[in-house]
């Protein structure tokens, strides 16, 4: 392998000529570099499928697989890899009948508690973005993981970029690629059905006959608050909360690709950033930033405020969005640290109007958030259902929105431009990952209280993300599949 350091231009005929293993712009100076590792002549490349796509053709055992987001079928598939059926139960609806009701969702015409960008088949990240960055230093395992996507359909550039993107354009189609996988060789989906954490009180005896893989996701409440009446183990662990930001793409581009021409994005595609500090003992920074992308309505029940972020495969809105959150460091009782998310996005619905079927969000222009005024107007926004203007700067708790404030005014005097009027501030994100940890068995990675299930990915508060949810759902699985065999 070598590496190549390229403009934009040359960047774009390498990609053309050589196997590219590693994809990567560095902006930090006005001359854009693009970083290629490519394969030379020499070097040699295995087309060989990934593991878990080579299935075993007798399934002697069963498992449950509670869950169809990223964890679960990256756990389903490397349970069919080791000879173990899985029995797959998804309180949302398939992929195309989830189309529907997000549909609606955008339209300001209702929210289905079981079907939207939260529930369904393939997770939140189905409709939220497709982002497939993991700070995991398991690039083995990592590139397993793209390989699989790229095999049921993602473009081949997942497979090098070092932020890739599937886009909620295609991811769809992808999962329901995978579904169909797992269904040929021997798995079993069952949509808009709940197992119930009850069944967690069934003697061990049974439970080792049908073992579970908890994969339920960070928004699954109700299931929580069931799982801890059934004593399932869990703590309070830290995540973050804040708000969803919007500035003009054109805006992000000029301040970090440097005023760049038209030809320079249309070969680097939309900017992005990543932005952090440290206020008052606690981090401020950007997270799921979504260049040329909208902002979505991610409530999972009815008086939540709640949004999230998601680009298509273009990234070609005229809008960039990304979360800017405050870390909070909760511990202790879990049940506490799950009532101050609900009590944050309650509050978030309350100040959009108080309108039980409304998905409106409250909103401020960036520069009267940080100097405390209210907005009297707000600018063109990519959230559909509507913004209305709220004093985000006085009804956020102090301990994230003071923080926010002067984490904003910081950003925006490193990288002149971005606080402007132009921007505004959307309420609440707060589903950065679940503020809730199910303890498990660092060795054998099975639940402390119930050894015959297997919690996993962000809802068991082990993962932040597509990619490192399907890494441990792959773990869990893995873990499972050896306790069999023992």
């Amino acid at each position: 392998m070598k590496q190549i350091v390229a403009t934009p231009q040359e960047a774009a005929r390498i990609v053309e000529t050589y196997r590219v293993v590693k994809r990567s712009v560095d902006a930090r100076q006005h001359n854009l570099k693009v970083l290629l590792t490519v394969l030379e002549d020499s070097d040699t490349f295995s087309d060989t499928l990934p593991a878990i796509l080579q299935p075993q053709t007798s399934l002697t055992k069963e498992a449950l697989v509670v869950g169809s987001g990223p964890a679960g079928l990256f756990a389903a598939l490397t349970l069919l890899h080791h000879g173990i059926k899985p029995i797959i139960i998804e309180r949302g609806k398939e992929v195309a009948e989830r189309k529907r009701d997000i549909a609606l969702l955008n339209r300001n015409e209702g929210l289905n508690p079981e079907s939207n960008y939260c529930f369904g088949e393939g997770g939140a990240g189905t409709f939220s973005d497709g982002k497939l960055f993991s700070r995991s230093k398991k690039r083995g395992a990592m590139q397993q993981v793209m390989e699989v996507f790229h095999y049921f359909g993602a473009d081949s550039r997942i497979l090098y970029e070092t932020h890739a993107h599937i886009g909620s354009d295609k991811l769809p189609a992808i999962i329901a690629a995978m579904r169909c996988f797992i269904i040929d060789h021997g798995g079993e989906f069952h949509f808009s059905e709940t197992w119930h954490p009850a069944l967690a009180a069934v003697p061990a005896s049974l439970q080792q006959q049908h073992p579970v893989i908890l994969a339920i996701g960070h928004s699954a409440h109700d299931t929580y608050r069931e799982l801890a009446a059934a004593g399932v183990a869990m703590e309070a662990k830290g995540c973050a909360m804040g708000v969803r930001i919007e500035h003009p793409q054109a805006l992000i581009n000029d301040i970090f690709y440097h005023h760049p021409s038209a030809e320079t994005v249309a070969l680097l595609g939309a900017a992005s950033y990543s932005l952090v500090t440290q206020v008052d003992g606690r981090g401020v920074y950007s997270f799921c930033m979504c260049p040329g992308g909208h902002i979505v309505p991610a409530a999972s029940n009815p008086e939540q405020g709640v949004v999230n972020g998601m680009s298509a495969s273009h990234r070609n809105s005229p809008y960039a969005n990304s979360g800017i959150v405050v870390s909070i460091p909760f511990s202790g009782d879990a049940m506490q640290a799950l009532d101050y998310q609900e009590h944050l996005e309650h509050q978030s619905w309350l100040e959009a109007g108080n309108n039980a079927l409304s998905q409106y969000r409250p909103a401020q222009r960036m520069t009267d958030f940080v100097e405390g005024k209210a907005s009297i107007n707000l600018p063109p926004c990519s959230y559909l259902p509507g913004i209305v203007p709220s004093r985000l700067d006085q009804w956020l708790p102090e301990e994230i929105g003071k923080r926010l404030q002067q984490g904003l005014a910081f950003f925006g005097s490193k990288h002149k431009g971005f606080l402007t009027r132009e921007a505004v501030l959307v309420g609440v994100e707060s589903r950065t990952s679940s503020p809730i940890r199910i303890t498990r068995d660092p060795l054998t990675l099975a639940s402390v209280s119930h050894p015959y299930i297997y919690p996993c990915g962000e809802g068991a508060g082990y993962a932040g993300g597509i990619t490192s949810s399907a890494l441990d759902g792959i773990l869990a699985a893995t873990a499972l599949a050896q306790r069999y065999e023992q």
